[in-house]
C-alpha cells in the first residue's frame, strides 16, 4: 500500500483538529511555546534526541516532525527536522548493518521489492536512495535497517537519505508550523489578517503539490531502475 504524502497529511491535519476540539490543545501548545522559547538550545537538543529514538524504534515521525514545525517555526524546523530525520535514519542504518542483520534479514525476506532494490543499489547506490526518499512506495523505518544489510555505502546513503527526505520535510514543517500559529489566532494570542491567511494556505498548498509533483516524477522513475 502506498500512502501518498498529501494524503498522509490531510488525515494527520484532521487528526489534529479532532484533538483541538477535544482536548486543551491550544493551553499545551501556549506552555511547550513559551517554554521552548526560553530554552532554544535545550528544547533543539531534546528534540533531535527524541526523533532518533523514535526512528530506531520504528516509531512514524509524521507527528514529530510536525511538531518540530509547530515549535521551531518554518526555518528553523526544517533545518533541525532535516538534520534530526537523517540523524535518527543513520542510527538506525548502523544498527541494521551491525546488531540486528538477522532479524533485518528475516523482515525483508519475504519483501520482493527489496531483492530488486538490493540489486540496483549495487551500482546506483545513491541514485536509488534518492529516489525511493523521494517514492512513497517503500515504508520509511523499515527501509533504514533494509538499507543497513544492502551493500550501499554509508556516504550514499546519507546523502541521498538528506535530499530525497528534503521535500517532504518541508511540507510537514510548514503545516505544523501553520497549524501552530492558527491555534495561536484561536486563542487570541496573535492576531491573523486576512493577507496572512491566504499567505498561509497559499503556502502550504503550493509546497504540497510540488512535493507531489516530485513524487509522481521520482516513484516512475524508481519502477524504471527496478525493472530494467
Amino acid at each position: 500500500m502506498r500512502v501518498r504524502p498529501a494524503w498522509t497529511l490531510a488525515a494527520a491535519l484532521v487528526l489534529l483538529a479532532v484533538a483541538a476540539a477535544l482536548l486543551p490543545v491550544n493551553d499545551w501548545v501556549r506552555e511547550v511555546l513559551a517554554w521552548t522559547s526560553l530554552h532554544r538550545k535545550v528544547s533543539g537538543l531534546i528534540y533531535l534526541a527524541l526523533y532518533v529514538i523514535a526512528t530506531v524504534c520504528l516509531v512514524p515521525g509524521l507527528l514529530i516532525t510536525l511538531a518540530g514545525g509547530a515549535l521551531f517555526g518554518f526555518a528553523a524546523g526544517t533545518a533541525l527536522v532535516s538534520v534530526s530525520s537523517v540523524a535518527g535514519a543513520t542510527a538506525a542504518f548502523l544498527v541494521g548493518r551491525m546488531l540486528a542483520r538477522e532479524w533485518v534479514a528475516r523482515k525483508t525476506a519475504a519483501w520482493p521489492k527489496f531483492r530488486a532494490l538490493d540489486r540496483a543499489l549495487r551500482a546506483r547506490g545513491f541514485w536509488i536512495v534518492l529516489l525511493t526518499r523521494l517514492s512513497p512506495a517503500f515504508p520509511f523505518n523499515l527501509l533504514n535497517y533494509a538499507y543497513g544489510i544492502s551493500e550501499v555505502r554509508l556516504r550514499d546513503y546519507v546523502l541521498g537519505s538528506w535530499i530525497g527526505m528534503l521535500p517532504a520535510t518541508a511540507l510537514y514543517v510548514y503545516a505544523g508550523a501553520a497549524a501552530a500559529s492558527l491555534t495561536q489566532a484561536a486563542s487570541g494570542r496573535v492576531q491573523l489578517g486576512g493577507s496572512r491567511w491566504l499567505l498561509l494556505g497559499v503556502g502550504l498548498a503550493a509546497t504540497a503539490a510540488v512535493v507531489v509533483l516530485v513524487t509522481r516524477v521520482a516513484r516512475r522513475q524508481l519502477e524504471r531502475e527496478l525493472t530494467a
